[in-house]
């Protein structure tokens, strides 16, 4: 069990390593992050092989949006989410919605540190958005910071800024409209 904890708690450093181009800490990260994400989909999918195509598409949506994981903040709420939504995908698009029939006791007990429904909710639609528009609406939003520092941080004017965060919540409310909120 300690090993498993001290294991956890190497995963933000070596995110921070693969995301500075260490090849070795990503290989060895993304190798320990299997087996957890593959319990992380079997709590909601019964079918091997469609756990094997999420842990895959997991796989897959971690490579894309490596660059937007904050080493200072916690991993395991992160790659939840990840997973999280990469499974509710898999499950709409396979239309196997009758898997879901999991009982109360086999969730995941929720953890101090576990973002919460709207939580996870949001960083699936932020996952949507095109890159610019999410990083503009997270430093904005998200990290509270002003139009003209999102700006500076992104190399943008303020016009830019404000062009993006109004593109983005269009976006977001196109995205929530299909997903059944307003």
């Amino acid at each position: 069990m300690e090993k498993e904890v001290a294991a956890r708690e190497e995963w933000p450093h070596l995110m921070a390593r693969a995301q500075a181009g260490d090849g070795q800490a990503y290989t060895r990260l993304l190798k320990a992050l299997v087996p957890v994400i593959r319990t992380l989909a079997h709590k909601q999918i019964a079918d091997d092989e469609l756990v094997d195509d999420v842990i895959q598409d997991v796989l897959l949506t971690l490579h894309r949006v490596r660059h937007t994981y904050d080493p200072a903040a916690p991993f395991l709420p992160w790659l939840i989410t990840i997973a999280h939504a990469r499974t509710v995908d898999a499950l709409r698009k396979r239309g196997r919605h009758q898997q879901r029939e999991v009982a109360d006791e086999r969730l995941p007990e929720p953890v101090a540190s576990s973002p919460s429904l709207h939580e996870e909710e949001l960083a699936a639609l932020l996952a949507q958005l095109p890159a610019r528009q999410r990083e503009v609406i997270e430093h904005f939003h998200l990290r509270e910071m002003s139009l003209a520092e999102t700006a500076t941080q992104h190399n943008l004017t303020v016009s830019a800024v404000k062009s993006l965060l109004h593109r983005a919540l269009n976006n977001l409310r196109r995205l929530g409209a299909l997903h059944g909120r307003s």
